[in-house]
């Protein structure tokens, strides 16, 4: 007995030495990792910004687009607001943000352990994390400092700022800062931008419901956004309510009486036709502003009203099943209206800067200025009659022919054997450098068909070429940013106004402006006329695939295209038709408050050109040069005497003899053979 009873006295010995060694060596260890962690947070804290540097701080780069008036077209990346103190966030919604992401804040160190172990729980049951267990001090630190990677090593680093964050900060700091800074969704950063975005107005006039509505958020910005689906959002807001009834904030009488039904959501801005603006403009701010990252506003040259209303003319006048895009430009060149297409939630593709189509007549304005430009005047005769060049024999729209015309009438009646003929003495390569000189980056092929629109253009770039017709031939460069600045006040940048290079003389100008505002007048283009002076002309591609008018009045100038995406036919589709209505309806908005302006067309020729039949010939006979029998040039002179009351004379003979009794440089023959009008004499 003695033995038993002695041996059982070391074996109780033993456990408790265990226990006192487990129990020592766990304290030490607690102590220890209690050390380490006190000196992490504290280096941690002591490094850590000031409150007032936190609040500068942001994430990601803010773009405020502003219109020409300074109203807001649209807000992009992230929206933080103006920065609420802790006393000007309503205590709805400080208490729906308690209840909802963390009810023990006001008693934890920074984490909360209950909640840590709630986690860790579901998480060996469900085999994943399934429950947040972080406090709202760890969801600031991860907002300002970390990221979102679920990583264990992330997850220290969180707690450790946590901790740190309440070591320097004030419970009421902390969720001042977290209330500014937490993440809403829609690139909204904190309650008062969540509130502006959401609901229209600013985050010190949130209501109980909105509250509600914004607290719920946090869980999945993505999923109960208001904007994506208000349902979702209002189901959300109501566990929120849930929540703060048993947390004890509000009264299960006041839960009740919340009318979900009674809040307004505010209307989404940017997805709607202003975004084709805006994806055509801001990328030129790599350009402009190649190593900004700080936030900024961007002001803009687009004008709402005129924006309005090019939607609509685009909207109403398309033909059904196709598309629709407008640019209009001020004289200088500034962007007032840009609509790519009919709607720019079903299709985003900008065809008003991107996509390219053949102009069909309207590319006839450069055949006519390097026709002007090579002497000819409106008034010029031309003959429309069949004509063949290099195998290529065009026909105009109605199949007949007028015979002799003026290049006026030509032109307002887009006659297409003319355009070839001019086409065809100018040279195709001189029409090509006009349509270059003009603003055309698009490739251009010289064949003879190219005088009737058959290269392909963006509608941005012949939208120019008429602008620079409309500044007396003075080359107009596009823009859509007129200045970009801090959300301090200090400018970044101003855009400054170039005088434009001439790119025709003046009578060239003038002779265009003539033949354009005679095609609104009497020819192609009378649906494009809006009571004032308007100059333009139309355009239309074989089988009625696109349609076109471009114009200008009052210094507004304007193009319309509208045509199907895919290239099929679209009956009754013409320049001179819905293209025409549509820059009709929208130029009376954007020339309404604008004087009107006669345009200028008078031609001032140059001496060249005006030199009077009587002086024309003047100088030394010998230099004069005739064609012989063979079509030869031979310079000489005649021995053809004088008939009576004549004047002494050179030239071989009466085909060399001038009206006013002078030799002639060529005769008639001569100039028909020179021009390709008659063939030699064989």
């Amino acid at each position: 007995m003695s033995s038993s009873s002695g041996g059982g006295k070391p074996q109780r010995s033993g456990g408790r030495r265990f226990l006192r060694r487990l129990f020592v060596w766990g304290l030490a260890s607690f102590l220890l990792v209690a050390i380490v962690v006190g000196i992490s947070v504290g280096v941690a804290a002591s490094s850590l910004p000031e409150i007032e540097e936190l609040k500068s701080s942001q994430n990601g780069q803010m773009i405020v687009v502003r219109a020409r008036d300074g109203t807001e077209l649209v807000s992009l990346g992230p929206s933080y607001g103006k920065w609420l103190t802790y006393n000007q966030i309503p205590q709805v919604m400080k208490d729906a943000m308690l209840s909802t992401e963390d009810k023990r804040f006001r008693s934890h160190i920074g984490i909360d352990p209950v909640g840590v172990a709630r986690s860790l729980y579901v998480r060996l049951r469900e085999g994943r994390f399934k429950q947040g267990g972080s406090t709202i001090t760890q969801q600031l630190a991860r907002t300002v400092f970390l990221n979102n990677d679920k990583t264990w090593s992330r997850k220290l680093r969180e707690m450790v700022l946590a901790m740190a964050l309440e070591w320097k900060f004030s419970k009421d700091q902390v969720l001042e800062l977290y209330l500014n800074k937490v993440y809403f969704g829609g690139g909204a950063y904190g309650v008062d931008s969540a509130s502006r975005k959401f609901f229209g107005h600013p985050g010190e006039e949130l209501t109980l419901p909105e509250a509600a509505i914004i607290a719920g958020l946090v869980k999945a910005p993505s999923h109960y956004s208001p904007t994506a689906d208000a349902e979702a959002a209002v189901g959300r807001a109501q566990v929120v309510l849930g929540l703060m009834q048993g947390n004890g904030v509000i009264s299960a009488s006041e839960a009740e009486a919340v009318n979900f039904k009674s809040v307004k959501f505010a209307a989404e801005k940017g997805q709607n036709s202003v975004r084709y603006f805006t994806d055509w403009a801001l990328p030129q701010l790599d350009l402009l502003l190649p190593e900004n990252s700080e936030p900024i506003e961007v002001w803009t040259t687009l004008d709402p009203a005129m924006q309005r209303a090019a939607t609509d003319a685009v909207a109403k006048n398309a033909p059904k099943g196709t598309q629709g895009a407008l640019v209009s430009l001020d004289r200088d060149g500034a962007v007032l209206a840009l609509v790519g297409g009919t709607d720019y939630v079903t299709s985003n593709y900008n065809r008003a800067v991107n996509a390219v189509r053949q102009p069909g007549s309207a590319w006839k304005l450069f055949v006519y200025l390097a026709a002007l430009e090579a002497g000819y005047t409106p008034d010029a005769k031309v003959k429309d009659e069949p004509v063949t060049i290099e195998g290529w024999s065009p026909r105009n729209s109605n199949g007949a022919f007028a015979g002799e015309i003026d290049v006026r009438t030509a032109f307002a009646f887009s006659k297409n054997t003319v355009a070839a003929q001019l086409g065809n003495e100018v040279g195709f390569s001189a029409v090509a450098s006009m349509a270059r000189r003009f603003g055309i980056s698009t490739p251009i092929s010289t064949v003879p068909s190219m005088v009737l629109g058959t290269n392909e253009v963006r509608l941005i770039d012949m939208t120019r070429a008429f602008a620079a017709v409309s500044a007396r031939g003075s080359s107009v460069e596009p823009y859509g940013i007129t200045k970009i600045v801090t959300t301090d006040g200090r400018t970044l940048y101003q855009h400054k106004s170039i005088q434009g290079q001439t790119l025709v003389p003046p009578y060239v100008a003038a002779g265009i402006t003539d033949l354009l505002q005679t095609a609104v007048n009497i020819g192609s283009g009378r649906a494009a006329q809006i009571g004032r002076p308007v100059a333009g002309k139309t355009g239309t591609t074989t089988s009625n695939k696109d349609g076109w008018f471009l114009g200008f009045s009052s210094g507004v100038t304007t193009g319309v295209w509208m045509g199907r995406d895919d290239d099929k036919p679209v009956p009754g589709l013409q320049g001179g038709t819905a293209p025409s209505r549509a820059f009709a309806q929208y130029m009376a908005v954007a020339t309404a408050k604008r004087p009107i302006e006669k345009f200028d067309t008078e031609l001032k020729l140059p001496e060249w050109q005006l030199e009077p039949d009587d002086e024309a010939m003047r100088g030394n006979p010998g230099e004069y040069y005739y064609t012989d029998d063979q079509g030869n040039l031979v310079p000489g002179s005649s021995d053809r005497d004088p008939g009576p009351g004549e004047p002494p004379m050179e030239g071989p003979d009466d085909r060399m003899t001038a009206p006013d009794g002078q030799p002639a440089a060529a005769n008639d023959e001569f100039l028909d053979q020179a021009t390709g009008s008659r063939p030699p004499r064989q």
